[in-house]
């Protein structure tokens, strides 16, 4: 992406998050909601807006709500992005947040073994078999 498509998706970043903090009137909309990036078309025409949900049960709906409110929300940022064409909203889940969370854990659960596995290797006293 070109440094102006950049700074056009950091502005509409913040503008989307600033009408989802103050909320919508839509119940569909539930839990915590953050736009995690912003991907704007070469020819500003469009941004796909990436969203993360928690908790995880409220993601379906909450993606249903914001896909049905985008036009709200395109009106709603209008107001405080000055573009001469406000590109079209188009909301995603982002997955990447998961995906990230899963290799972390992951990483934790190999590190906790690795640990243990060290820690029956210096007390040998430990590692012997009790049975006579």
């Amino acid at each position: 992406m070109s440094l102006h498509t950049d700074q056009v998706a950091s502005v509409i970043q913040r503008a989307v998050q600033a009408v989802l903090t103050r909320g919508l009137n839509d119940p569909r909309v539930r839990g915590l909601v953050s736009v995690t990036r912003v991907n704007v078309s070469p020819d500003l025409s469009q941004a796909r807006v990436f969203i993360s949900v928690t908790p995880a049960e409220h993601e379906e709906l909450a993606m249903h709500g914001l896909r049905h409110a985008a036009s709200h929300i395109r009106h709603a940022i209008s107001s405080t992005v000055s573009l001469r064409r406000l590109p079209r909203l188009t909301f995603h889940l982002d997955e990447s947040l998961k995906k990230e969370a899963a290799v972390l854990a992951a990483l934790n659960r190999v590190r906790r073994e690795d640990e243990e596995l060290n820690a029956r290797r210096a007390d040998p006293a430990e590692s012997e078999d009790p049975r006579p």
